[in-house]
């Protein structure tokens, strides 16, 4: 993987830079991420706060529960960033985001008790009903 990973929104308003190796990336099937995806699963990568930068624009903050906040584009409203407010030293950005969505594969599965029965993955990743326990605190 070559650094820094660069992405950004839909419609460009709001880049982004990350210059430290992702410490994780994973496909999520919470009920959540379904709701604000509109999509039956979200690809993240895990990185640690300080090394994402935001390059252009800034995103709007939704506060999506009481332990997360989403953050998007204010204009086109790209969900870019999931930031659990208990662990502030670490951010999910939506790996599809990226201008190369091939440079970091997720490992996993998780929240797999909230996937969509008539959603199929032809993987053999690990999967994990709840969290993945080991990225978990």
């Amino acid at each position: 993987m070559k650094l820094p990973l660069e992405g950004g929104c839909l419609c460009g308003g709001v880049r982004y830079r990350i210059d430290a190796e992702p410490r994780d990336a994973g496909y999520c099937h919470c009920r959540m991420c379904q709701r604000a995806s509109g999509a039956p699963v979200v690809p993240w990568l895990t990185v640690a706060s300080a090394a994402l930068a935001w390059t252009k624009g800034e995103p709007v903050v939704y506060r999506s529960s009481e332990k997360a906040e989403r953050l998007f584009c204010p204009r086109c409203g790209t969900q870019l960033v999931f930031r659990e407010i208990a662990l502030p030293d670490r951010l999910d950005v939506t790996l599809a985001s990226l201008d190369d969505p091939e440079a970091v594969r997720p490992s996993h599965h998780i929240w797999t008790a909230s996937r969509i029965g008539w959603f199929e993955v032809a993987d053999d990743l690990p999967r994990h009903p709840g969290p993945d326990p080991s990225t978990s605190s």
